[in-house]
């Protein structure tokens, strides 16, 4: 009996071991390919990197970040996107987060928008000042077309929906009815919104896969607003995909098991 117990209490301790130590920091590249109705032929085969939920912080080093732009940049995506949760707990990470994440490049740029986290530290106007200086381009509430050629897609930033400033009414107001279009959005479940404005595809984070996922039951924690699209690419209604990654970073407890980190590469064709 007492050995079974010692067994049972070592592996436990080796699976504690390996979900605090080891998993968090196994970056992980998914690869996904999202054929779109409406893409326009010339961005058959357009590459976009994805990434969310880097939460720099206490309990995300800046070498894990680092590791993030590294790879991503490796992948050279054609264009970069940040979905929101950049820092945690504190102001003093806002800008060594952005010189970490200033090399991030892509040809057709770097866009982000904010996650909940980004307003609770509550220094939004360092948040804002800070990200400007790296180049990446914040999208609140507003569009930003893509081009080559004659053909055009939008990339549509929407604030966050946890903090109530999300208006996507707003964010389209420039942007043609008929156009394909891609939302930049921190929770996945806003999708069931966006699909009522017939976005193509939303790209989402927040709920992080819910960072500890147990055969048969799945997620065991999932955060308001990540429930409904917690992981990977799914429908919202008939037209509109949402893809949610699980991110970069982790928040407290700081552990990860059978959902390991990611950077996405997405491939978006024509159908």
């Amino acid at each position: 009996m007492m050995g079974a117990l010692s067994v049972t209490a070592g592996a436990g301790a080796a699976g504690a071991l390996y979900g605090f130590n080891v998993e968090p920091n196994q970056l992980q590249i998914e690869r996904v390919t999202i054929p779109l109705m409406r893409l326009p032929g010339a961005f058959d085969g357009l590459t976009i990197a994805q990434l969310s939920d880097l939460h720099f912080g206490p309990y995300v080093s800046a070498e894990h970040i680092a590791q993030a732009v590294q790879t991503t940049n490796a992948l050279q995506p054609d264009a970069i996107v940040l979905t929101g949760d950049l820092v945690n707990m504190s102001w003093r990470y806002i800008q060594p987060c952005m010189e970490i994440i200033s090399k991030l490049k892509a040809p057709l740029g770097v866009f982000a928008v904010l996650g909940n986290h980004d307003y609770w530290i509550g220094y939004l106007e360092l948040m804002l000042t800070s990200l400007k200086k790296t180049g990446i381009r914040l999208l609140r509430n507003q569009a930003v077309p893509l081009t080559r050629g004659r053909a055009t897609l939008y990339l549509v930033g929407i604030d966050d929906l946890w903090q109530e400033l999300a208006d996507l009414r707003r964010a389209l107001s420039n942007v043609p009815h008929n156009a394909c279009k891609i939302a930049l959005m921190h929770e996945p479940d806003f999708a069931d919104i966006a699909a009522q404005a017939e976005i193509d595809l939303q790209l989402s984070g927040h709920s992080h896969g819910g960072q500890v996922r147990l055969p048969f039951l799945g997620p065991l924690v999932l955060p308001k607003y990540g429930e409904k699209y917690p992981m990977g690419l799914a429908h919202a209604g008939n037209f509109t995909q949402v893809y949610t990654t699980r991110g970069v970073g982790v928040l407290p407890p700081a552990v990860r098991i059978n959902c390991p980190p990611e950077i996405t590469h997405i491939t978006l064709t024509t159908s």
